[in-house]
C-alpha cells in the first residue's frame, strides 16, 4: 500500500465567530492563488464567540504575504500529513501504533474520498511528530 507521510506547517488564525470572517480571511489568499489541500474552520467548544481557521499549504512569498495580511500565522505545533489508499481498520492501527509508542496527539483530522484517505496528525513536540511518522509508516505496511 502506498503511503505518504510528511511534516507540514499549517497556517492559523483565531477569529471572532461571526458571519463573514471565514470569507474575509480567505479573500486575500484566493487573490494570491492559494489552492488548499486542507481548510478547517471551527468554533471553540464552550466559547461560542471564538473560532479558528487553519489552512495548508501556504507557499511562496506572494501567498505568505497574503496569509499574513489575512491575519494567519505559521502554526507552532508540528503536524504530519498522511495520505494513502484506504482500508478498514487503518485509523485504529495508526492510533494504536502512536499510543503504544507513548506519543500523545494534540489533534487528528481525517477523511476518506473515494478509495483514498488524508489525515493530519498534530503534536506538541517535533520529536513526537518524527517518532509518530515512523510508527505510522510501519502500521500502514501491516496487513
Amino acid at each position: 500500500m502506498a503511503i505518504s507521510v510528511k511534516e507540514i506547517t499549517q497556517w492559523r488564525r483565531e477569529i471572532a465567530n461571526k458571519p463573514g470572517t471565514l470569507a474575509g480571511t480567505l479573500a486575500p489568499l484566493a487573490e494570491a492563488g492559494a489552492n488548499f489541500r486542507v481548510l478547517m474552520g471551527y468554533r471553540y467548544p464552550g466559547n461560542e464567540s471564538k473560532a479558528a481557521i487553519e489552512v495548508f499549504p501556504i507557499s511562496g512569498k506572494k501567498q505568505m504575504t497574503a496569509a499574513e495580511r489575512a491575519g494567519l500565522n505559521a502554526a507552532e505545533f508540528p503536524a504530519l500529513l498522511v495520505e494513502g489508499d484506504d482500508r478498514p481498520g487503518l485509523g485504529h492501527r495508526f492510533a494504536t501504533a502512536v499510543s503504544e509508542r507513548g506519543i500523545n496527539m494534540s489533534f487528528l483530522v481525517a477523511q476518506v474520498v473515494g478509495r483514498r484517505y488524508s489525515a493530519i496528525f498534530g503534536f506538541e513536540r517535533q520529536e513526537d511528530a518524527r517518532a509518530a511518522a515512523a510508527v505510522i509508516k510501519k502500521a500502514a505496511a501491516k496487513r
